[in-house]
């Protein structure tokens, strides 16, 4: 029986939708002048938004509208109700500020419990956090989904490879919550040291970056584990935990009582059609302090119309398949660095990391792809083994790269997200 996921008839998730839309449209207008200004722009009545059709009369909200109202955009509340703030990771200049009410950091909480329960824990299992904390959500949600959850958090945070061992050991963590490279690095440190017989962990929840099935499989195996999960969510939406896979391992459930998720092409703001990939765009429910209407998230992805086996009622998403901003214009070609995992797939002889060097030599675009060789594959064949990736990502992608072999563990571990792509070229190197 579920204690913190809901189960809902279509017609009682699609009024409760309707009632949340309406109420964050009143709200936004009634509260926050920027919100107004944008409304009334876009010809909208607040009080005309009556079904969920009259979504794609609203306009978009944009990150450009975070920065424009630093120190606390969007704000929607008195400032004495604001009871803790947090900020996006990532961004350069002035970090997008994202504020909460009381209530904000319950929901905040419960989406995470969901997630928790979404991936078979219980409140016997402990928790061993290993991403940051302050003002990135991660840490804090993270935490916050124990506590409402029931489970012993472990919080350890971003790094400190020695306490993230000794705590594995020690306290017999079961559940490892970490972006996918935290959880590759770990897995790998705890080879090296020998501690397999040690650990006690069943489940990685992992997120906030791009991951490649044979990257979750190197960690999976590493650490031990009986399964992994992948975890979706982002600071303008509470934080970590908007959305999680089950144990039928075929997308991500998101919690539609909370927010609405539309899919557009990301070139002309169309809806796409249904089970099409491209940009998630999200509308709040419930959300106080700063609430959503139409958030261009830049992240790539698609819904899956289908019913889940595993009987929960609540829609899917399926992996993140890159972000709109994070292509790559390649000698006009439009690549996505997510396309280079799927190309390592094909390679048993390869691992999964992967790293692309971009550079411009005499007004030509060149693009060098560096490969590590898997654990035990014999070096001797680097040159016809490049040459025959080289072949493949012709193929596949379109495209000619200088590809080269390197050894295991050579490329760059990060403990939060990876940076896979080096571009030179506005520097002309």
């Amino acid at each position: 029986m579920y204690r913190f996921i809901p189960e809902y008839l279509p017609e009682h998730l699609a009024r409760i939708q309707t009632n949340g839309l309406r109420w964050t449209v009143l709200h936004a207008y009634a509260r926050c002048p920027q919100y107004q200004e944008k409304l009334r722009a876009a010809g909208v009545d607040p009080t005309g938004i009556q079904t969920l059709d009259d979504l794609r009369h609203l306009p978009f909200t944009t990150a450009e509208d975070l920065l424009q109202g630093y120190p606390l955009p969007l704000l929607c509340v008195s400032e004495t109700e604001v009871v803790r703030v947090h900020a996006s990771s990532g961004t350069t200049g002035k970090r997008k500020i994202l504020a909460y009410t009381r209530k904000d950091v319950e929901i905040f909480a419960l989406q995470m419990a969901r997630c928790f329960e979404m991936a078979g824990l219980g409140p016997r299992d402990r928790v061993q956090i290993a991403v940051g904390y302050g003002l990135w959500t991660a840490g804090a949600g993270f935490q916050l989904g124990c506590e409402q959850f029931g489970a012993l958090a472990v919080p350890v945070g971003a790094g400190n490879l020695d306490i993230h061992l000794q705590m594995l050991t020690d306290l017999g963590s079961t559940c490892l919550c970490s972006t996918a490279s935290m959880a590759l690095l770990l897995g790998e440190e705890v080879q090296r040291h020998g501690l397999a017989d040690q650990v006690k962990l069943r489940t990685v929840i992992f997120g906030a970056e791009g991951h490649s099935r044979k990257m979750r499989r190197a960690f999976e195996r590493n650490l031990g584990v009986d399964e992994s999960f992948d975890i979706g969510g982002m600071t303008e939406i509470y934080g970590p935990g908007a959305s999680l896979e089950c144990k039928a391992h075929e997308g991500l459930h998101y919690w539609a009582d909370l927010f609405i998720l539309e899919i557009i092409d990301p070139a002309t703001l169309q809806p796409v059609p249904p089970g099409e990939t491209g940009e998630m765009v999200i509308t709040s429910l419930c959300k106080e302090a700063v609430p959503l209407i139409r958030y261009r998230t830049r992240d790539l992805s698609r819904l899956i119309p289908k019913p889940c086996l595993c009987g929960c009622s609540m829609p899917r998403h399926d992996h993140l398949a890159g972000r709109s901003d994070d292509m790559i214009i390649f000698r006009g070609v439009n690549i996505f660095p997510g396309q280079m995992a799927d190309v390592l797939q094909s390679f048993p002889e390869l691992g999964s990391e992967y790293h692309i060097v971009l550079s411009r030599e005499e007004g030509r675009d060149s693009m060098r792809l560096l490969l590590e060789r898997a654990e035990g594959a014999c070096s001797g064949a680097d040159g016809p083994l490049a040459a025959r990736v080289a072949k493949h990502l012709h193929s596949k992608v379109l495209i000619s790269a200088e590809v080269e072999i390197v050894n295991p563990g050579v490329l760059p571990r990060a403990f939060g997200k990876s940076h896979r792509v080096t571009d030179k070229r506005q520097f002309g190197e």
